[in-house]
């Protein structure tokens, strides 16, 4: 029945990321997996939240609309960590992953993911806030969950799905699927909307 709503649309995930397959896949959709590959350079002064919906239609804006089929629906995200207006990013080493999870233990952050729909005609984008709050975590969680779980693909240096979000995350506030990486309640509403 879901399927048939989207029956004749071609779907068009731009993103690598297992976890936003993962989710729309469980939505009961069917879709088409296409890696966009941009610079991800965003120009200084804007907000967290500008950033995340910057990226994400920068990544949208990388699909040739003229190529796409008259159905198509592209859909781009961004996901961004970020603690006192810091953000976050993809660790690069192990010790990058432990200074971020230093920094987030005992700590509130905020996640952002910002999706834009982009089809030949038009384009709509959305983004979602929660915060996530860690309890202190000793340097041997820390140490065993980047060495078991190596969490380099991942804003921040976490997934909330793993073993550090089980025995860390004390609390959130707002969408557990957003943490995820795609806030899949806004993204069916929207594209029932699109």
């Amino acid at each position: 029945m879901i399927n048939r709503r989207f029956q004749g649309k071609n779907l068009i995930l731009a993103s690598q990321s297992p976890r936003r397959q993962y989710l729309l896949k469980e939505l009961g959709l069917n879709f088409e997996i296409m890696p966009t590959h941009v610079d991800e350079v965003y120009p200084e002064g804007m907000t967290p939240a500008q950033i995340a919906v910057f990226l994400a239609e920068l990544k949208a804006g990388s699909f040739d609309t003229s190529r796409l089929h008259e159905n198509s629906i592209v859909i781009a995200a961004d996901t961004l960590v970020c603690i006192d207006n810091e953000i976050l990013g993809k660790p690069g080493n192990y010790f990058e992953a432990v200074s971020m999870l230093e920094k987030l233990s005992g700590s509130k952050h905020t996640v952002i993911t910002a999706v834009c729909l982009k089809s030949r005609r038009k384009q709509k984008t959305f983004h979602v806030v929660s915060d996530v709050y860690f309890r202190e975590l000793n340097k041997d969680e820390i140490d065993y969950y980047i060495k078991n779980f190596q969490p380099f693909d991942k804003a921040g240096g976490y997934g909330i799905q793993e073993w550090i979000g089980y025995i860390g995350i004390s609390k959130i506030e707002g969408s557990y699927f957003n943490i995820m990486g795609l806030p899949v309640k806004e993204l069916y509403e929207e594209l029932l909307d699109f």
